[in-house]
């Protein structure tokens, strides 16, 4: 059996095109049209549009500040490693690359994978933190890939892998390693430890989403790691919609720190873009030493070869069809789809 791993993004433009970034911010929208009433497609394309033209000029400027997003770049490449990994391991694999809101998209992965005559398809989002706009859409656009495609292929998606203790050490050793190598230490009363996850609407977790449940539990477990004593936890927000969001906002945070110094860590990203090379190098930096506080922010181990290692784990026991309940795999309690796993569910 021929096994395809498609591998879903958020995706980013990579140049800071203004038709491309348009597009992007549209198509983001629409996507989560349902934080609005709209009383058709039409109205809520319409108000996509509206929002899209709103925020542009502030993201165009953002692009053009740090040259494009490296996002789709360092993604493209984990896909690259985990076939590696999965091909040594001795599996008759392919991985694909799509992303949500830019190109390749979900659906061109899939059509490349039909093409290519795969007969399984595992579907991974590689979102940190598992999300209902990010993981569980990106599934639910790969299943939609599929059946526009017309084709009858056997699936299996995996939603959230947090837990998995590889990935916590290699988050974990990063943190450990840019502190060494600036001489801070975390347990000293000066310096604060301030974990940066991005935002979410309250809607959904009023519908049911553990998101914020998963960010707590990973900074606690971070930490545990770290044998650090104390954290902040701030949320990145987008305030394009007037509705509410997570709390604290991170720059709210930042003004309450009582320290010299604060260690920012981008908790929910897995690789660099906009929201860490603009909103916390510039923007959060900018904040914080007008607060009088010395700023560090902690780079993304996107390329630690490890993070293949653990995408390999996860899609192993789905290529092998072992019981994935092995591996601590349980039926995904964010997306009650049958065939969909992940190492979130709490047991019963």
């Amino acid at each position: 059996m021929s096994t395809g791993v498609a591998m879903l993004n958020f995706g980013e433009p990579s140049e800071p095109d203004r038709e491309r970034v348009l597009d992007y911010l549209e198509r983001i929208f629409f996507a989560n049209a349902d934080l609005e009433d709209a009383d058709s497609e039409e109205a809520a394309r319409e108000r996509a549009r509206t929002l899209a033209k709103r925020r542009l000029p502030g993201l165009m400027e953002e692009y053009e500040e740090i040259g494009g997003s490296p996002l789709n770049p360092q993604a493209k490449a984990q896909v690259e490693l985990t076939e590696e990994v999965l091909r040594d391991r001795g599996y008759d694999v392919r991985t694909y690359f799509g992303t949500q809101y830019t190109e390749p998209f979900i659906e061109d992965a899939a059509e490349r994978a039909m093409e290519d005559g795969v007969d399984h398809l595992i579907g991974l989002p590689i979102y940190p933190l598992c999300g209902p706009s990010t993981n569980v859409i990106s599934l639910d656009e790969l299943d939609e890939a599929v059946e526009d495609l017309g084709w009858d292929v056997e699936q299996d998606a995996i939603t959230g892998w947090h837990k998995h203790p590889t990935y916590n050490r290699v988050r974990a050793e990063n943190i450990a390693e840019f502190t060494d190598e600036h001489g801070l230490d975390l347990n000293d009363e000066d310096t604060a430890l301030v974990f940066s996850a991005h935002g979410t609407p309250k809607h959904y977790l009023d519908e049911g989403s553990r998101y914020d449940v998963y960010v707590d539990e990973f900074c606690d477990v971070t930490t545990s790691l770290l044998g650090v004593d104390e954290y902040h936890l701030g949320f990145q927000n987008h305030s394009n919609r007037d509705i509410p969001w997570t709390e604290p906002e991170v720059e709210d945070l930042i003004e309450e720190i009582d320290a010299e110094r604060v260690v920012v860590e981008p908790v929910s990203f897995l690789h660099e873009q906009s929201e860490t090379l603009s909103e916390l190098d510039v923007e959060l930096k900018e904040e914080a030493e007008e607060e009088g506080l010395e700023f560090y922010r902690v780079p993304i181990p996107h390329d630690d070869e490890r993070i293949a290692e653990v995408f390999a784990d996860l899609v192993e026991p789905f290529i092998t069809d072992f019981d994935a309940s092995y591996y601590q795999f349980r039926q995904c309690q964010c997306r009650d789809e049958p065939g969909t796993m992940c190492l979130n569910a709490p047991r019963e």
